[in-house]
């Protein structure tokens, strides 16, 4: 075992040695180091909102499992939440304010945190919209109608006098998110979200579906808009995702999705720190975009 003081924080780091990417041999000391490394672009977009732990103790290899409520034994200096629900009773979440929190829960085995859309000031009013274009099969060959989707929900949106921003998520699709002034509820900006999407799939059927159930989607691109719910979740830009080679969501400019090699898995976090030394992070200052929904 070893100790990280970060912050005057004392955080015992356990198994640092440990594989928790066989094939790529990535270490678990390695995931730790990269995310007290990424904390100063990743904790804006982890600020004041309830987190979920993705956990994998074993490696991406080994069982996984969801986390919400923290663990007893957590230290008092990591900011919680309580929230509480009528299906779910009290949860106690984790507030990632720091890069002390964001390593104490590396080294618990969180792989891949995951945000509310709402922050615990304005919990039922969230402050961004996402649309998850989520293509079918396990493996990605044709990127282009998932460019072509994220672009033509910016056309839309950009329409209602709102900002779009684009995001490989790391494993498959991308994410479309819209910053906005916390000041509709759920339901309000999900059915906004069901609005844009349905002119989407009109326009192109063949393509695009709203169908989740995997049986009935086929081959279509699903443009997922679920997540616009109360207490759902969605994974931290910045965040590695549980594959080889340990990808990285990553923010993206639009004129980037013109690129034929562009995939969702492009950034690793072997990569990701020379893109920002070159172009620093492209989505800083989103929310001060944020601009009122009008439904």
């Amino acid at each position: 075992m070893t100790i990280k003081i970060i912050n005057k924080h004392k955080i015992p780091i356990t198994h640092k040695e440990k594989l928790y990417f066989p094939k790529s041999r990535i270490t678990k000391g390695e995931i730790i180091d990269y995310y007290q490394q990424i904390a100063p672009h990743l904790l804006p977009y982890s600020k004041n909102r309830a987190l979920t732990m993705v956990r994998y103790p074993e490696g991406i290899t080994g069982e996984s499992f969801f986390q919400k409520n923290a663990s007893d034994y957590f230290p008092s200096w990591i900011k919680l939440e309580k929230v509480e629900s009528q299906s779910a009773g009290t949860t106690h979440y984790v507030v990632c304010q720091d890069a002390a929190t964001l390593v104490y829960i590396a080294n618990q085995g969180c792989i891949t945190p995951h945000v509310w859309l709402s922050t615990i000031d304005h919990l039922n009013y969230p402050d961004t919209l996402i649309f998850d274009l989520d293509p079918a099969g396990e493996t990605v060959k044709n990127f282009k109608p998932i460019s072509t989707a994220a672009r033509m929900i910016k056309a839309l949106i950009e329409d209602h006098g709102l900002t779009a921003w684009v995001m490989t998520t790391g494993s498959r699709g991308l994410h479309v998110r819209v910053p906005l002034k916390p000041q509709h509820t759920f339901d309000e900006v999900r059915g906004f979200a069901k609005h844009i999407a349905e002119q989407v799939v009109a326009e192109s059927p063949k393509e695009y579906t709203l169908e989740s159930r995997k049986e009935k989607r086929g081959k279509k691109l699903l443009i997922d808009i679920m997540r616009n719910g109360f207490s759902a979740t969605a994974v931290l830009p910045y965040a590695v995702r549980a594959q080889e080679h340990a990808p990285v969501a990553t923010p993206l400019e639009w004129d980037e999705l013109d690129d034929t090699a562009l995939r969702s898995n492009s950034y690793m976090i072997k990569t990701i720190f020379d893109r920002l030394e070159k172009k620093g992070d492209v989505w800083k200052g989103i929310f001060l975009k944020a601009r009122s929904l009008k439904i």
